[in-house]
């Protein structure tokens, strides 16, 4: 199973405070408060690469969203990655939402495909996409397809083919947003509107729907349908608390 401590701020994001800090902190014992604009950059950085952690909801057929920021549309769709039809709910990052991203359910990550190009709208044209398929223990396929318009938004993926996943479990990162697109089994039960704001790990977007087993079903004799056991009848020469 993946493990993940949450600090304050991103691991990711250490690196590029480190590379601003630095220069800020010498600029400043040079020059003194010349270097306020650099420290304005140190804390814009910290703001971005902030890392709350998440309060998963107690659901276990709940999707909870992969991250922060607003969902721009709700369709039926062609998975190309499995071959069959499924919901499918995108939601929009920010500039300055969170980047971490969530698993939206508990699973197994059975399939990565890793930038490959996919053609996402008219405008955009063709993209790379970074997409995970997880499979729930009841048999529950969900795929999880992430854009990278650019170099700087490609997805750091932690969750590798293979490994569990629960639901909510920070399982990657995303610098600077993107726009993320989770494909459901046709007949999951969608939970938001177009134009709602979800958290990553903390909003349910969507709901799957198990069938629930119909009980059997008595006769006009008495009797129970197919499928369950029944009690033998008396016949002659043979009683039923007989050895």
């Amino acid at each position: 199973m993946l493990s993940y401590r949450y600090p304050v701020i991103a691991r990711e994001g250490w690196l590029w405070i480190a590379l601003v800090a630095i220069p800020a902190g010498l600029v400043q014992y040079a020059f003194g408060w010349v270097a306020l604009p650099l420290w304005l950059l140190v804390l814009l950085l910290l703001f971005l690469f902030r890392d709350p952690p998440r309060k998963v909801p107690a659901s276990p057929l709940g999707i909870v969203s992969p991250v922060d920021g607003r969902v721009v549309a709700i369709a039926t769709v062609h998975d190309d990655y499995l071959n069959r039809q499924a919901l499918s709910i995108t939601v929009k990052m920010g500039f300055t939402s969170v980047y971490s991203a969530h698993s939206p359910m508990e699973g197994k990550v059975v399939e990565q495909w890793l930038g490959v190009p996919r053609k996402v709208s008219d405008s955009k044209g063709e993209v790379a996409t970074y997409a995970q398929w997880i499979q729930s223990d009841e048999g529950d396929d969900l795929v999880l397809v992430i854009e990278a318009s650019s170099p700087l938004q490609r997805p750091q993926c932690y969750a590798q083919s293979g490994e569990r996943i629960g639901q909510g479990q920070r399982c990657g990162f995303i610098r600077f947003g993107s726009q993320v697109e989770v494909l459901l089994p046709m007949g999951s039960r969608i939970e938001i509107a177009v134009g709602d704001r979800v958290r990553a790990g903390a909003d349910i977007i969507a709901t799957l729907v198990h069938a629930k087993a119909t009980p059997p079903k008595p006769t006009a004799a008495g009797e129970v349908e197919a499928g369950e056991a029944r009690q033998p009848k008396n016949r002659p020469g043979l009683s039923i608390n007989s050895p």
